[in-house]
């Protein structure tokens, strides 16, 4: 089965995007929603992040502190980079999992992951889609979703690799700027997906 890859960066719209594919009945991999649940249920990535961080990672009854965590990792490129690396390999074998759970009647299947390039798992992908919005509709979207300021969506931004590293990358492009119709351009990819 094909598997196409969906990345954006924050506040480009790749999770509405996703949600169109969905109703054209392709069955979607939500890496950055699956990455929070396997912190708490995937027994070597808990293990790894109490090494690394410490037992404060994790409050009494397993759950995860994420603000034990966040202090750490986004004042500290080092300690983010070593999160990423127990993170990562996780949602991979979670992915893989999840591929033999889908109906084989689908003609494909999106894997959509906010670091697909910066974590390489881009690699496990035929395709690539990325979704482009203009930065200042990023940034409000991200500040009224959100209720951040704008500086604070500038940092976690600036954690991402930029469109242009990205479109270099990428195998086709999703323009989601106010002015141009995002579902018609999922449709036509989707129309391409179904000759491969």
């Amino acid at each position: 089965m094909l598997k196409i890859g969906i990345t954006g960066g924050i506040g480009s719209g790749k999770t509405t995007v996703c949600k169109i594919f969905e109703t054209l009945g392709i069955p979607v991999f939500y890496a950055d929603t699956v990455a929070k649940s396997i912190m708490v249920i995937d027994p070597l990535l808990v293990a790894g992040v109490k090494k690394a961080f410490g037992h404060l990672s994790y409050f009494p009854d397993d759950s995860l502190n994420n603000k034990h965590i966040a202090n750490i990792v986004f004042t500290n490129p080092e300690e983010l980079a070593k999160l990423n690396e127990l993170v990562h390999p996780a949602v991979f074998r979670a992915f893989e999992s999840w591929i033999g759970t889908v109906d084989n009647s689908a003609p494909y299947l999106l894997k959509e992951a906010a670091l697909l390039f910066e974590s390489g798992s881009y690699k496990m992908c035929d395709q690539s889609i990325l979704v482009i919005a203009p930065h200042e509709l990023k940034l409000k979207r991200v500040m009224a979703r959100d209720s951040v300021t704008a500086d604070l969506v500038t940092s976690r931004m600036d954690k991402q690799f930029s469109d242009e590293q990205k479109s270099k990358i990428a195998d086709f492009i999703l323009y989601n700027s106010e002015s141009q119709s995002v579902i018609a351009q999922v449709i036509d990819l989707h129309e391409q997906f179904l000759k491969n």
